[in-house]
């Protein structure tokens, strides 16, 4: 941890006297043998989500602050109002009113309902005595001061509006916190109280609390408190509490011998960060903490550790920045060195790793952006051993991109580079019998790419013609466990396209469009299927025709017989869509290296045809809504063998293929694509739906069924269901019969599996919410994800407690305890964070 250096003042511990009277003061000694030092804590949950700051003793500063206004010499003895100058040093004017008034020598003494007025500021006493030469000012009875959402009473005060130094007696006071709705605090509508024995202020803004404690509960029964016996405040810059701790229910929970807060207008500051304990049925028991690390107003840094009995160390970093009022800057670390567990042999098999990614996007003049987010990822099992969250764990893709664009006048200019490794298999140790099998994966690097291009433009605007163009300039590079290309192959296009929309009448569109589009790789397959140097040339002409006939439409009017029931009206809609698709001149298909999609054009020569029903709904004299669309489409292909790309007995992926869905489906020569039927019920009340079927006429059977249903039957209940079906293929009829020779018998297993979300609540909802959700595989018979949890929110507080199970096979099978106390305005205690995806 940090400390800072010694802080003592000039007469070291003694007590202070003034007006031969002694008054408390701080003892600055050491404590326990050991020098005083201050442990910066940032408690800030408003700025940053780790950070959680204690603004109650911030308002220390603005209640005392302002009492150098008050205390100005009466200078007539009246009951009725008058004006109060104070020194030429301290500019202003008071308003004075009180019952009665007198004057002797320099001492003026009012009494009765004593109301000063300063600006915004209102101080009320039943007693003030000022000395006009001394410029001692002493209030007694009933003291009050008002400013702005700040209330403080006082028994006493005794203050020196010259020298600045004065004490205030039995404080207590409330602070009017307007908090922003925000999903991951608990927000209470209940002011900051605090209560302090005494105040006592010093020249250089310096400010020492004795024996204060603050809530935002109710303080005849408060349920958490903050409490100090002694604390310092600086104007404008911190407050150190010593000795502090906090307690619920009265009880000490959390002791903190030194610990700063901000205390001013920049609410963040560095220090250590709250504690994490948990434990895991994986890592075993995990105590961790992190260091905020905030120079600037526009810089921070956290770098935090864990240790994890049974694996080791974690560690974790971020970096964010905004230097520019246009450009933000963003870098995550998270590391583990672990030492495995321990397996039934006695060997140890470590699973640690790390990832990293760097965030930065920022507006140029001229009308560029720039916007860099890179992704590193050391390795999949890394990932599936200890990632957070069953969502991250399972994901395979990395994915980089960094770009530099600039759009104007229906132009797109872009300086890319490109990154995608998605994981394939994870490795396999080796046995007494078995060799080890490295882990595989596939890399696609497109980098460094120019790419300029237009929107389609009509050089005169009495004829519809439109002219468009793409281009594009670089070097890419490809490696997996069957090709490793070198790391720059040279790589242009050039397409440009014109467009014909013709209108016959109000019913019928057509939209006509043609391209002329010639590739140069400068490597490629050679006819073994070895990878060779030789460039490769590709030049193909593009067809294509969109055909729109008329909206069937008809309405449907059903009124109410009830008077004050609302008229709705319906409206039914068919909408037929043709599009014709031609492609020729890819004679050399096999001989072009899989860099991206732009490597799997085909010949084809093909129609997509379907339609779309809509349902709408109009209340009264609102606006319609689509409350249900029903889509169906096929594509036939009149050249089954995609001039000759096809390859018979494997999965083939081009673009006439996966541009009507993303599954492979084509094992041999095609003629039909599946049917999709995709239909959204969305009536915006309780429920919503959306299903997705696949059914492919070749095979005879559905090869896809995805369910996604969300149901809120009561304001605060909420149910998702998420169901996913893929088939397994090929069937025997996909493959070639008989098999040629060396033929690799390829299979894509049957996925079954279920997301279900059931709720209540909110995480920061008053009163009792709830959660739970599973995440099951039909094929595998295996609880994937599981979550449970439970919180109750008070009016200033609420806890929460979570159970989350992970099963991920042998690579992990994890249980995790968590529990959270939350502070209403404040932030959270304890290791379960919010908005933690579940799925």
């Amino acid at each position: 941890m940090t400390f800072h250096g010694y802080d003592t003042y000039a007469d070291g511990c003694s007590p202070r006297t003034v007006r031969s009277r002694t008054l408390p003061s701080i003892p600055l000694c050491p404590v326990l043998g050991y020098p005083t030092v201050f442990i910066e804590c940032m408690l800030d949950a408003k700025s940053h989500p780790r950070a959680r700051i204690l603004p109650v003793l911030r308002s220390f500063l603005f209640l005392i602050a302002l009492l150098v206004t008050f205390a100005g010499p009466p200078i007539r003895s009246a009951a009725a109002a008058q004006q109060v100058h104070r020194p030429s040093s301290k500019t202003g004017v008071a308003d004075l009113e009180s019952k009665t008034q007198s004057r002797r020598g320099d001492l003026t003494t009012a009494d009765g309902d004593v109301d000063i007025h300063f600006g915004d500021t209102r101080l009320r006493a039943d007693h003030v005595e000022y000395n006009g030469k001394t410029f001692e000012a002493v209030a007694t009875g009933h003291v009050q001061l008002d400013y702005n959402k700040e209330h403080l009473d006082a028994e006493e005060a005794h203050y020196n509006v010259s020298t600045g130094h004065g004490t205030f007696h039995n404080v207590r006071g409330t602070v009017k916190i307007e908090r922003a709705p925000n999903p991951t605090v608990l927000i209470s509508e209940n002011p900051l109280y605090f209560e302090a024995r005494d105040v006592e202020r010093f020249a250089g803004d310096v400010y020492l609390v004795h024996r204060a404690w603050i809530t935002i509960c109710d303080p005849l029964h408060p349920k958490w408190q903050f409490y100090a016996p002694n604390a310092r405040i600086r104007l404008n810059k911190t407050v150190a509490l010593v000795n502090a701790n906090f307690r619920l229910f009265r009880v000490p929970l959390i002791w903190l011998p030194y610990a700063t807060a901000p205390a001013g207008e920049k609410i963040r500051q560095t220090g250590f960060l709250i504690p994490d304990i948990g434990q895991s049925s994986r890592k075993g028991f995990i105590l961790g903490d992190a260091f905020y690390f905030a120079p600037t107003s526009w810089m921070d840094t956290t770098l935090g550790a864990q240790y994890m009995s049974r694996r080791g160390v974690l560690e974790r970093g971020e970096f964010r920045a905004k230097p520019f009022e246009n450009t933000s800057i963003a870098y995550t670390y998270f590391g583990v060195e672990d030492r495995g567990l321990l397996n039934p042999d006695g060997t140890r098999s470590p699973q640690g790793g790390e990832q990293q990614r760097v965030e930065i996007q920022s507006l140029l003049p001229g009308g560029w952006r720039f916007v860099t987010d890179y992704n590193q990822l050391s390795s999949l099992t890394f990932r599936l051993a200890f990632a957070d969250t069953f969502g991250e764990a399972v994901n395979s893709e990395v994915r980089s991109a960094i770009f530099l664009t600039n759009n104007f006048r229906g132009f797109s200019l872009n300086f890319a580079a490109l990154n995608d490794k998605s994981f394939l298999t994870l490795p396999v140790a080796a046995t007494a019998i078995t060799p080890a099998i490295p882990a595989t994966s596939v890399a696609l690097r497109n980098a460094p790419e120019a790419r300029f291009g237009s929107v389609e433009q009509a050089p005169w605007s009495s004829v519809p013609v439109y002219f468009a163009f793409d281009a594009f300039a670089g070097v890419v590079n490809r490696s997996d466990q069957l090709i490793q290309t070198p790391n720059f192959v040279d790589r242009y296009e050039f397409a440009p396209r014109v467009t014909v929309p013709l209108h016959f009448g109000p019913w019928l569109g057509v939209t006509t469009s043609a391209a002329f589009r010639t590739t140069r790789y400068g490597d490629s397959y050679n006819s073994s299927g070895v990878l060779s140097g030789a460039s490769i040339l590709r030049n193909t002409g593009e067809f294509a025709v969109e055909l729109r006939p008329p909206v069937f439409e008809r309405f449907f009017d059903r009124t109410s017989l009830k008077k004050d029931k609302t008229r709705r009206r319906y409206k039914h809609t068919i909408e037929p869509a043709f599009t014709y698709r031609y492609v020729t001149g890819v004679n050399n298909f096999a001989d072009f290296i899989r860099f991206d999609s732009n490597a799997t054009i085909t010949d084809t020569n093909e129609i997509q045809y379907g339609f779309t029903q809509r349902l709408f709904l109009k209340e009264g004299d609102g606006q319609p809504s689509e409350i249900l669309s029903w889509n169906i489409y096929q594509k036939h292909y009149f050249d089954p063998t995609f001039g000759g790309a096809i390859v018979d007995g494997q999965r083939n992926v081009f673009q006439a293929l996966n541009s009507i869905t993303p599954f492979a489906f084509a094992f041999g020569p095609r003629h039909w694509s599946p049917i999709i039927s995709d239909i959204k019920i969305t009536p915006g009340g309780p429920y919503d739906l959306e299903q997705i079927l696949e059914y492919d006429p070749t095979a005879q059977r559905l090869v896809t069924i995805g369910t996604l249903l969300k149901v809120k039957p009561y304001r605060e209940f909420f149910v998702t269901l998420a169901h996913f079906r893929l088939n397994d293929n090929p069937v025997p009829g996909d493959l070639p019969n008989p098999q040629p020779p060396q033929f690799e018998l390829f299979d894509q297993p049957l996925s079954n599996q279920l997301r279900a979300l059931i709720g209540y609540g909110s995480e920061t909802r008053k009163g009792l919410n709830f959660l739970t959700g599973i995440g099951y595989d039909f094929t595998n018979k295996t609880l994937q994800n599981q979550i449970v949890q439970a919180s109750y929110n008070g009016g200033c507080c609420g806890l929460a407690v979570e159970y989350r199970r992970i099963n991920l096979g042998q690579v992990r099978t994890e249980n995790q305890f968590r529990i959270a106390f939350m502070i209403a305005n404040i932030g959270t205690f304890g290791n379960l964070r919010h908005q933690e995806k579940i799925f």
